[in-house]
């Protein structure tokens, strides 16, 4: 779990940040609702993508571009998930007025190790 402070997740929230869970798709499935789902993908952006419910428009998990990921945005969950964000990313272009790093490790792009 990590706060994406990138412009992409900032414009798409309306927040200072994303905060976003990670996990292997084939550690995901959709319960129902699948087949609500929209999607945009913004094809400028090497990875950036929105999928969303087209009868509310509430964030729902999305599968990366690259496959090999699922992004579930953490506010979208019904029940508090069992671990606490890890980082920020993104941090240099976060937006002036936005939060502190909480003692969090900062990366201004994605991690080496991702």
């Amino acid at each position: 779990m990590v706060h994406c402070h990138c412009s992409r997740c900032r414009k798409g929230t309306g927040t200072g940040h994303a905060t976003n869970l990670t996990v292997e798709p084939s550690q995901f499935r959709w319960l129902s609702g699948e087949e609500d789902i929209t999607r945009y993908d913004l094809s400028t952006a090497k990875s950036f993508g929105k999928w969303f419910c087209r009868h509310c428009g509430c964030p729902v998990p999305r599968l990366a571009r690259n496959g090999k990921i699922m992004v579930i945005p953490a506010g979208s969950l019904d029940t508090v998930p069992p671990i606490t964000p890890t980082d920020h990313i993104f941090w240099a272009s976060r937006a002036p007025w936005g939060c502190t790093s909480g003692g969090l490790p900062t990366h201004a792009e994605y991690p080496e190790s991702w």
